[in-house]
């Protein structure tokens, strides 16, 4: 039997509030979700400002980067590159860029998504937050 960490509502927090600094300090009005290694929804700030559609955006990608254990952008460069198929994979809606997995021993313990502003800046918030680990 393995042992391996899990998300704990203080890294929630910490998490949480690293990716809103780095969100306020660049201007960007975002929506932060936080999903467990499941894709379960542990947090979801919307800032003021944040388009009303990122408060189902953010979530989606979360999720997404939990259940692949990879960032939504490798899904959202498949569907570029051409496999458009990909878009009936059952259970994934987030996939854009902007929701980045939080790996701890090579092991996923859960998600951070973010949507509001492009999608590089929605990533560059997302692992701010995971830094913060």
């Amino acid at each position: 039997m393995k042992t391996r960490a899990v998300l704990e509502l203080a890294d929630v927090k910490r998490i949480a509030a690293a990716a809103e600094a780095e969100a306020l300090a660049n201007g960007w009005a975002v929506t932060i979700a936080i999903a467990d290694e499941g894709g379960h929804l542990l947090w979801l700030q919307r800032l003021d400002g944040a388009p009303a559609v990122s408060a189902q955006i953010a979530p989606a990608k979360a999720h997404t980067a939990a259940l692949g254990r990879r960032e939504s952008k490798v899904y959202e460069d498949v569907i570029n590159g051409g496999r458009v198929s990909f878009l009936s994979a059952p259970g994934l809606a987030g996939l854009l860029e902007g929701g980045v997995p939080i790996l701890v021993e090579g092991q996923c313990i859960g998600a951070v998504g973010v949507s509001g502003v492009k999608s590089t800046e929605d990533a560059q918030i997302a692992k701010a937050g995971i830094a913060a680990l």
